[in-house]
């Protein structure tokens, strides 16, 4: 005759503990499969002297627990077996005392020999009709239930529980990480290529992202009318961080090229984007960009505007000296219908134009030393004579180790324009 036994049994609950959690370690498709994997082995240990164990799942819209799973040496359950919450009052017990002993009373469970079982709630709890359900229920048969196996089992269901939330926290975690990937990889296909030549210009630029995406961004975008060839270049800082950044600047790409494409005039073209990031992005407004346009004309007269982004060094070979290009205009986004005022500047042979963001001159070093705009005109200065490439790959090594020990971390962008002297 089954019965409940209250004679204790010497169960190593730490054994428990440590089987479960190398369970929840493994690499399973979903909770179904982990709890499966569970019952199995808890089945398989001669210890507990069980018969048959199963896995229930909830299904809200139905009321009901639905068999997922069944091991063990009794007949079987026909499979999606269906138990309604209401003809099973253990069920609803399980909120106030998650592990439970009771007698099978379903007739069909019945028949195939289930008399004495338990039962423990796993999971997230579900409210219906007022009251609370948890997600699995784990179930066992045997001729004697032990004390010390509801006591067991108590734990089981509770680390069971934790082993859950991890196991969904690192399946939404590689779907993440999954969505990451492909937009680091839609945005490193929208960079352009490196290195481009314009008339007598030689341009390098270079992107590094903080994380698998970030908020910096740069292009060349050439156009031609009827009166002469220009190349745009665009660089832009968003002020978030991750895939929010990531998407401003994506964002700001596509409407930059449009405008482009209609041959807007620079002052209107960045007026639009800012009232386009304004309406777009309710919480992550704001972005600095500085956009220039390179030209054939003879003086090689160089039109550009700042939206509050950082003051670009120009580089005059003649007089060795720099000159810094401020903001024109604040920040795209932070208010609707700003003005940008267009300035020229005209770039002579040996000149050097470096546009960059941030993610340079706020670099810190291990003492919370600042990399400065000081360090980055000493080796403008100092590189004068190189080709576009390699000062902007002496800056971006530079400033790597100037920072190499520090917590501080960003995108860092830089884009170097230079007019050849034998042109």
């Amino acid at each position: 005759m089954t019965n409940i036994e209250n004679i204790d049994k010497n169960f190593d609950q730490r054994s428990i503990y440590k089987l479960v959690e190398s369970l929840a370690e493994g690499n399973f498709k979903n909770e179904i499969e982990l709890l499966s994997k569970l019952v199995k082995k808890i089945v398989d240990d001669s210890g507990f002297g069980l018969n048959g164990g199963r896995v229930w799942e909830l299904i809200p819209k139905d009321n009901t627990y639905i068999l997922k799973y069944q091991y063990g040496k009794i007949k079987k359950i026909p499979k999606s077996y269906k138990v309604h919450i209401a003809q099973m009052p253990v069920f609803k017990a399980m909120y106030n005392n998650r592990t439970q002993i009771n007698y099978e009373t379903d007739v069909l469970l019945k028949n195939t020999g289930i008399e004495l079982f338990s039962a423990s709630g796993v999971g997230d709890l579900i409210r219906i009709d007022n009251h609370k359900y948890y997600q699995y229920v784990l179930s066992f048969n045997a001729d004697t239930i032990l004390q010390s196996f509801y006591e067991t089992l108590t734990i089981i269901s509770g680390v069971s529980s934790v082993a859950i939330r991890d196991l969904k926290q690192r399946t939404k975690q590689k779907l993440l990480n999954k969505d990451l990937e492909r937009a680091a990889e839609i945005q490193r296909n929208l960079l352009p290529e490196h290195k481009t030549q314009f008339a007598d210009y030689d341009i390098y630029g270079v992107c590094i992202p903080d994380s698998q995406v970030g908020g910096d961004y740069f292009d060349y975008i050439p156009s031609l009318d009827d009166e002469e060839e220009r190349l745009s270049i665009v660089i832009c800082d968003a002020a978030s961080k991750g895939l929010p950044a990531a998407i401003q600047a994506l964002f700001v790409s596509g409407a930059l090229k449009m405008g482009v494409s209609f041959g807007t005039k620079i002052s209107r073209l960045i007026s639009r984007l800012n009232n386009l990031v304004w309406n777009t992005f309710n919480y992550e407004r704001f972005v600095s960009l500085f956009f220039c346009e390179l030209q054939t004309s003879s003086n090689r007269l160089v039109l550009y505007t700042n939206a509050g982004h950082c003051s670009p060094m120009h580089f005059h070979a003649e007089s060795n000296s720099i000159t810094l290009l401020p903001p024109t205009g604040g920040l795209l986004g932070i208010l609707e219908n700003q003005s940008f005022k267009v300035e020229n500047l005209t770039m002579q042979p040996g000149d050097i134009l470096v546009l960059y963001t941030d993610g340079i001159t706020e670099s810190q070093n291990s003492d919370h030393e600042l990399y400065g705009e000081n360090r980055l005109m000493n080796i403008i200065r100092k590189e004068k004579n190189k080709s576009s490439k390699e000062i902007a790959v002496n800056i971006i090594d530079s400033v790597i180790k100037f920072c190499i020990n520090s917590t501080y971390t960003d995108d860092k962008t830089i884009v170097v324009i230079k007019r050849e002297i034998n042109s």
